[in-house]
């Protein structure tokens, strides 16, 4: 077992709220690591963490440690901007470029300096075959992203999440918006990709977590309240509060 994020004692407050209470878990290297529970119990602030997107709100404020390869990403002079490359992130929401389809894929390369289209185009073709995108749209590459459906624009943004050779992907609830069939196409992606990144996934789909996901972390007001293997949280959880929750008797 490789452990690729190590989270230790870490607390979370937005001004007032306290909304990471004492947050200590292990997420082990190229697994999928699933975080659920009610809305408003902490799963997306505690996504954004690691890798530190809870900075952009001015009244946050942070205790403890997150360990990323052994590298401390809370140090005061760390480069947030390197945490955040190799740490890529998708959201709930498709959020395409309103541009093409290959200059969203190409962008994240040429801010960082990338100008040999030969190159480029490789890249392209590489990150939109990994999002299992490119039979899709390879003969549409100059047309407006926003042109395409709502699950062919999310898995154009893990493409683009790709771009920069990230270590870990975070998702978001990323099938939140999606019909049946998208989400599946997104669920057969993330089991492809797991053997190349750690993936962290928030969702609210019981059905989803334990299909797709390693391990399961249940958290409730900002705690949390079980982590485990997926099997054994969802067969035999060890609190109350879990069984109540995976079985739809609150949440």
């Amino acid at each position: 077992m490789i452990i690729n994020i190590r989270v230790s004692d870490f607390n979370l407050w937005y001004g007032e709220n306290h909304a990471l209470k004492d947050i200590n878990m292990e997420i082990e290297k190229n697994k999928v690591t699933a975080i659920i529970g009610p809305s408003g119990c902490g799963k997306s602030t505690f996504i954004r963490s690691l890798n530190r997107m809870n900075d952009l709100v001015p009244s946050c404020i942070t205790k403890g440690d997150i360990f990323f390869d052994g590298m401390n990403i809370y140090e005061k002079d760390l480069d947030v901007y390197v945490i955040r490359k190799r740490v890529g992130m998708v959201f709930q929401k498709p959020n395409p470029f309103p541009m093409s389809v290959y200059d969203n894929i190409s962008y994240g390369p040429r801010i960082h300096g990338e100008k040999n289209k030969k190159k480029l185009d490789k890249i392209v073709e590489y990150t939109l075959k990994s999002a299992a995108l490119w039979d899709e749209v390879n003969d549409r590459l100059d047309d407006p992203a926003l042109g395409l459906s709502g699950g062919q624009q999310q898995r154009l943004c893990i493409a683009r999440t790709l771009t920069v050779k990230p270590d870990v992907i975070l998702f978001d609830e990323p099938c939140s918006a999606l019909d049946p069939i998208s989400t599946s196409k997104i669920e057969d992606l993330i089991r492809e990709l797991k053997e190349r990144y750690t993936i962290v996934i928030v969702t609210h789909n019981m059905q989803q977590a334990a299909r797709i996901s390693d391990y399961t972390a249940f958290f409730l007001l900002g705690e949390i309240i079980e982590f485990g293997s997926t099997l054994q949280i969802f067969e035999n959880p060890n609190d109350k509060r879990t069984e109540d929750y995976i079985t739809g008797k609150f949440g």
